[in-house]
């Protein structure tokens, strides 16, 4: 009986365990979307005035 009831107690931190991975994975998931950054910024052309230069 008394090995039953550690079972229970492993499975109880199992599943605790697997909560916090999922939570832990949903605030980073967050914080990368808060600092995403849109495709529309990153493929703008800014011109470099090195090229300016060697004309």
């Amino acid at each position: 009986m008394g090995g039953t009831q550690r079972d229970r107690g492993t499975g109880q931190g199992e599943q605790t365990e697997a909560a916090e991975r999922e939570a832990a994975k949903q605030r980073i998931l967050a914080q990368a979307e808060a600092e995403r950054i849109p495709v529309e910024e990153t493929t703008r052309a800014v011109p470099d005035r090195r090229w300016r230069r060697e004309r």
